[in-house]
């Protein structure tokens, strides 16, 4: 586990919401090649203030890009490793008996951060992954009776292995259900891996790291997720939302459909898809873009479709392709 807090960083509160966002993303393409997709949820979902689950093979750039994201922000950074004989008291904190005061004193575990990076987190057992339920919806953690309150920022960052289930726990859905979503990483294109090599044969990417100053204060950030907040939705967008959630619950290819709360994720996302575009009012392709990885860990497939080799996406497109877009 590891904790760190960012130095100094320049004065940005005068820039535009967009230059600050523009400055973002190029940064993070200093260090990350390609994945635009994946670089693009995830700031939607440091706007939208929540929890995101990143799920792909090894050697994607997954945790590289967490670490980059909050090497951005002036913020507190935490880093816990997930392993099996991992227990809720490493994560959240213990009690400790003081002998000079004679009573038990709490000492904070690593969560109590502002940017927290869980790699690997199936690899821990399901009572440890419990532990995180609260924290993660409540923003607090209570320990021995006593509440605990998370500070503003707070996001969590899990990493994911889809391929390698050796030694790995399934994360319940109630927990999947705590991540706004869930984004994807793939391969790099050919060209884009000729350009990993040549950029890490000019230098290492950790000095990189080192070099990178932050451009986001908290202060910033906050302002940010309230310009999110009033952002403008047409009823009719409101309606479109409500209606493919709807359709999962109905849809004869998945036993588990999505709750309100993956309805309340898309119009949170789809906002902060309109902010990261420069504008203040949502349209339809920005509710088209946030569906996929808010429902894609909330549905369920049916053993039937799940022979046939279909994926979560998959219905996803079969229901959007069925349904009249507004205009």
């Amino acid at each position: 586990m590891e904790t760190t807090e960012q130095g100094n960083f320049p004065a940005m509160d005068s820039h535009p919401l967009t230059s600050l966002i523009d400055m973002i993303q190029e940064r993070i393409g200093q260090v990350i090649v390609g994945q635009h997709v994946m670089i693009e949820q995830l700031l939607a979902g440091l706007l939208a203030d929540g929890h995101i689950l990143i799920e792909g093979v090894p050697g994607v750039a997954k945790t590289l890009t967490a670490k980059l994201l909050s090497k951005l922000i002036n913020t507190r950074f935490s880093r816990i490793q997930f392993t099996p004989d991992l227990m809720p008291s490493d994560v959240l904190g213990t009690s400790i008996f003081n002998p000079q005061t004679s009573a038990f004193q709490f000492k904070a575990g690593p969560v109590f951060s502002n940017i927290v990076l869980i790699d690997e987190i199936n690899r821990a057992p399901a009572k440890t992954q419990a532990a995180l339920f609260e924290v993660m919806e409540e923003r607090q953690v209570t320990v021995d009776g006593q509440t605990h309150k998370m500070h503003n920022p707070f996001m969590i960052i899990a990493t994911q292995n889809p391929i390698e289930h050796e030694g790995t726990y399934r994360l319940p859905e109630a927990q999947l259900d705590r991540f706004l979503m869930k984004i994807t990483v793939g391969y790099p294109s050919l060209s884009e891996e000729v350009t990993i090599l040549e950029r890490h044969n000019r230098q290492v990417i950790t000095d990189m790291l080192v070099t990178m100053e932050p451009v986001l204060t908290p202060e910033v950030l906050t302002n940010a997720r309230m310009q999110v907040r009033e952002t403008i939705v047409d009823q009719k967008l409101l309606e479109f939302i409500a209606k493919i959630v709807w359709e999962t619950r109905n849809d004869r290819s998945l036993y588990l459909g999505a709750s309100p709360r993956a309805s309340l994720a898309i119009l949170q996302i789809a906002k902060a898809f309109s902010v990261l575009n420069g504008r203040s009012f949502v349209i339809p392709e920005d509710i088209l873009k946030a569906a996929p990885p808010v429902l894609r860990h909330r549905i369920g497939l049916t053993p039937e479709r799940e022979m046939e080799g279909a994926t979560t996406d998959d219905v996803i497109k079969e229901i959007i392709a069925r349904m009249e877009i507004p205009r």
